[in-house]
Parts: structure tokens; C-alpha cells; sequence
């Protein structure tokens, strides 16, 4: 658990941007996050401070905020980085599964060969809402038999539950601020 002081910093570093993309939305924008150096840095430290000193072979991100996030971590905690993308956004030979949203089906993938069988993986993104595309990459990281060792979001909507469906699938969960509403 973070320390309140540290939820107001980074929920104060997080621009809130009503009715977008749609109205009703309360669209939670980091980028003002990233643009600040030491929250981003201190928010980078406190998604993995659970796992320090563990083992960690790679961190995975999701297009395209946890790319960002992502990347940060994978160098905080000396491990490689695997994007998961859309459908067709890699070059190589890929792994692909679909995954739900609110709206119907997407497809997600990854390079084959980014992730050796048994690699312990962290799961990166910047925010978790319903859960449907963490879920998918959490299913496609185990799919080419990679151990999932925790899932990471700066945010959580946690009325939409997507944090305890990601805990449904054994794997722990870090998030930094929860913010009401989606």
C-alpha cells in the first residue's frame, strides 16, 4: 500500500478530462503525470517497489501508455521490454489472442520470440478499468509460457472491476491511485 501523502501527489499530477471520448467519460490523462519528472519518477519506483530485488527477465506493455510506463520500468528493475500491440503492428512471426471490450472483440499480439518459456514477466499499463485487454495479455503471456508475476497500472476505476479480474487469474495486482467513477 502506497502512503496517502503519495496518492495526493500523483492523483495531482493526473489531468481529469470530462466527457472524453465520449460524454459520461472521465477520461484520466497521464500525460501531465509524465510530463512531471519526479512524480513519474516516483511512480515508476512505487509500481515495481513490491518486486524489488526479485527476479524479473522482462516487463510487458501495453499499446501505447504502457509503452511508455512500461520501458521505465523494464530499466528501473534491469529487464528487457516486450511490447503487446494491436493486431498487425509487429513485424516478426507473433503470438495473437482476442480479448473483450466493452464494446466487442479486439485482437492483441506479441513476437513469438520475445518471451522464452518460464520468464518471470511483470504486465505494465497505465491504467485498469473493466480489465479486458489486461486479461488478454495476461492470457497471452501464459500462452508462450511466460510466468506472470504481478500486473502494474498508475490508475485503477475500481467500480468497473477490472483489478480483481486480473486477481481472479492469480496474478497480484499494483496500482498507485483509484479514482471513482470510469
Amino acid at each position: 500500500m502506497i502512503s496517502p501523502a503519495l496518492e495526493f501527489d500523483l492523483k495531482s499530477s493526473i489531468r481529469t478530462i470530462p466527457d472524453y471520448p465520449k460524454p459520461g467519460i472521465m477520461f484520466r490523462d497521464i500525460t501531465t503525470l509524465l510530463g512531471d519528472a519526479r512524480g513519474f519518477r516516483r511512480a515508476v519506483d512505487e509500481l515495481v517497489q513490491p518486486w524489488a530485488g526479485s527476479k524479473i527477465d522482462k516487463v510487458a506493455g501495453i499499446e501505447a501508455r504502457g509503452f511508455i510506463i512500461g520501458g521505465a520500468v523494464a530499466h528501473q528493475v534491469s529487464a528487457g521490454f516486450v511490447p503487446i500491440r494491436k493486431k498487425g503492428k509487429l513485424p516478426h512471426t507473433t503470438v495473437r489472442i482476442a480479448y473483450s471490450l466493452e464494446y466487442g472483440l479486439d485482437e492483441m499480439e506479441m513476437h513469438e520470440d520475445a518471451i522464452s518459456k518460464g520468464e518471470r514477466v511483470i504486465l505494465v499499463d497505465d491504467l485498469i478499468a473493466t480489465g479486458g485487454t489486461a486479461e488478454g495479455a495476461v492470457k497471452l503471456l501464459r500462452q508462450i509460457g511466460a510466468e506472470v508475476l504481478a500486473a502494474c497500472f498508475i490508475i485503477d476505476l475500481p467500480e468497473l472491476g477490472g483489478a480483481d479480474k486480473i486477481r481472479k487469474l492469480d496474478v497480484p495486482v499494483r496500482t498507485l491511485v483509484s479514482f471513482e467513477g470510469h
